[in-house]
C-alpha cells in the first residue's frame, strides 16, 4: 500500500483494527455511563481485557468528542455586562525593577470541605509573593 510522491515513497498505512475496537468500546462505556472521565474508561478498558494507556484513551476521547457529563452544577462566579467600560492594559512595557512597585489584587472561588468560599489575596509582581490573603468566615 503506497504511492510515489514528490520526494519519494509514500507509505499509506491500513486501518488499525485493535484501535478501532478500542475506540468502538470507549463509545460503548461513554453510552452507558456518560458520567465517567478518563480513569474511570481507563479503568473499564482495563477490566474488560484492554490493554491501552491512560494517554491513549484520553487521546482517542478527544479525537471522538467524548466529555464526560458532569454530575455537579458548574459555579459561574464571573457575569459580565456588555455595556460596562473596558480599560485598556495600563501596566504594558512597564519596568517593574523592585518591590512595592506593582501591586495587584485577586479573588478566587475555592472548594474546601464545607463548601465553596472566596479568597482574596494580594500580589507583589517583583518578588512575585502573596503579601496577604483572606478567607471569610461564616
Amino acid at each position: 500500500m503506497g504511492g510515489f510522491g514528490l520526494f519519494g515513497v509514500v507509505f499509506k498505512g491500513r486501518l488499525n483494527n485493535t484501535k478501532q475496537s478500542i475506540k468502538n468500546h470507549i463509545t460503548k462505556v461513554f453510552e452507558k455511563i456518560p458520567i465517567y472521565g478518563e480513569k474511570k474508561v481507563h479503568q473499564q478498558l482495563l477490566e474488560d481485557g484492554y490493554k491501552v494507556s491512560l494517554n491513549t484513551v484520553a487521546r482517542y476521547r478527544q479525537e471522538l468528542g467524548l466529555k464526560a457529563v458532569l454530575a455537579v452544577k458548574q459555579v459561574n462566579t464571573t457575569i459580565s455586562i456588555k455595556a460596562h467600560k473596558k480599560y485598556s492594559y495600563k501596566l504594558r512595557g512597564l519596568n517593574i525593577s523592585h518591590s512595592n512597585h506593582v501591586w495587584s489584587t485577586d479573588i478566587t472561588y475555592v472548594k474546601i470541605a464545607g463548601g465553596m468560599v472566596y479568597m482574596a489575596a494580594i500580589i507583589d509582581w517583583h518578588s512575585e509573593a502573596c503579601h496577604h490573603t483572606k478567607y471569610p468566615t461564616k
